[in-house]
């Protein structure tokens, strides 16, 4: 695995930490560790998302959905039930994890729910009007416009 030295970078910048971490993260692969629990990133629409997360054997009260700037955490602490029997074979793991995802800019959390052991965490884009483009009118010196554009500009959208 090759290490880069992003050091000459951050000397010239200034506010772009995230922007290391998600390069650290990015370079760091996907081990076995960072595989649990297995999840799934689904585009609905347009603005619109889904990450399916499978939690089986975490109740809802073991669970955590966390928004905090530009990151999505999910994390699960499992109660440990009291065993009866001897476990022959343990093939369901019941540990505490922490996913993190960064969200793109103006993604917001919709909802959450909790199904058969799958957690659905639904997720939706929304631009503020102040940040959508707009049609400015160009008027001549007298006031009267010199250019009529009776259809809106087209709106740009921000790529996922």
């Amino acid at each position: 695995m090759r290490n880069y030295d992003l050091s000459p970078l951050f000397r010239s910048t200034v506010g772009f930490d995230r922007l290391s971490r998600l390069l650290e993260s990015a370079t760091a692969g996907d081990d076995a560790a960072n595989a649990y629990p297995p999840y799934n990133i689904e585009k609905l629409g347009e603005d619109s998302y889904r990450i399916t997360m499978a939690v089986a054997g975490f109740a809802l009260e073991d669970l955590g959905i966390t928004v905090h700037q530009n990151s999505l955490i999910v994390s699960g602490k499992a109660t440990k039930p009291e065993s009866t029997g001897q476990f022959l074979h343990r093939g369901i793991a019941g540990r505490a994890f922490e996913r993190r995802f960064q969200l793109a800019d103006f993604i917001k959390v919709a909802n959450a729910s909790l199904l058969n052991g799958l957690l659905h965490i639904e997720l939706t884009r929304e631009v503020p009007e102040t940040m959508k483009p707009r049609s400015i009118p160009i008027v001549t010196a007298a006031g009267t416009p010199a250019l009529t554009d009776p259809q809106p500009a087209p709106v740009l959208t921000q790529a996922a």
